[in-house]
């Protein structure tokens, strides 16, 4: 039997988002995987996804209060079932193939943190959907030393073992903005991390306040706890969205397959 993926996915107020990740994942292949959507204390969503995939089995965690979306993560960490976990943003979409890929290159590379390159996607809402305006690659190597200086992982679409929190614990939720940047360099110190050179994660970025990481006044506190923590120099605070297109990391940019067709 093929090993099982539990598939993380935080949410909060965005159902119909929330609908378009779900589904771009139940369209991939790869048959043992585990949806776990924990909806962080939002209007209910187990109905709307029942009444979207009625004859899909997707797990909902309804949390009583709103902790924030780390809160969420360790929540639904706790309830997991598989033996590999990949996270998902209610917002972004893993393309089709995407899962099978990445369990795929698990079993062929061995236990990783496994992340793949993506696209940034710029969209606004016209006729009742996301229409694309813009898409720049993100694609750069796990240099050990550049990750201490940028966070050069999106976080959707991202794989590794289950097993990996018996080492590193649970996500630190007093790294609100950066639990992810601080949940790489953590494995990081314990585990390969490897890279799959595919842009098979398409990582959105709405309309002011649509994304948290637009807001960068709000990450600085927490950007100044991040740097304490892992003793680095300091650091600029930035997005992905920015890093993107940031002239400072072009040197690090690397080829990758696109495989999106633009559409959405």
């Amino acid at each position: 039997m093929p090993e099982r993926v539990t598939i993380l996915i935080p949410t909060y107020n965005r159902p119909r988002m929330l609908a378009e990740c779900v589904r771009a994942i139940l369209a991939d292949p790869y048959p043992a995987k585990e949806i776990l959507v924990i909806n962080d204390a939002g209007s209910p969503v187990s109905d709307v996804l029942r009444n979207a995939f009625p004859s899909q089995s997707i797990r909902c965690i309804e949390q009583p209060v709103n902790r924030g979306h780390v809160h969420a993560r360790n929540a639904g960490l706790r309830e997991a079932t598989g033996d590999y976990i990949m996270f998902c943003d209610d917002d972004d979409i893993l393309l089709p193939g995407h899962v099978t890929r990445m369990m795929r290159q698990m079993r062929e590379g061995g236990d990783a943190l496994l992340y793949s390159d993506a696209e940034i996607v710029h969209y606004a809402h016209a006729k009742g959907r996301r229409q694309m305006r813009s898409r720049h690659r993100f694609a750069f190597d796990p240099n050990p030393r550049l990750l201490r200086q940028w966070n050069t992982i999106i976080p959707s679409g991202v794989l590794y073992p289950q097993a990996f929190h018996e080492t590193l614990g649970a996500f630190d939720e007093d790294m609100r903005d950066y639990w992810d940047w601080d949940f790489w360099l953590r494995a990081s110190e314990h585990f390969p991390v490897r890279r799959v050179p595919v842009a098979s994660v398409l990582y959105m970025v709405g309309n002011a306040g649509e994304n948290l990481s637009q807001n960068t006044s709000s990450m600085s506190r927490a950007l100044t706890r991040f740097i304490d923590k892992h003793r680095l120099d300091p650091l600029p605070v930035s997005s992905f969205a920015l890093m993107a297109q940031d002239p400072r990391l072009a040197p690090y940019l690397r080829p990758t397959r696109l495989i999106w067709d633009g559409m959405l």
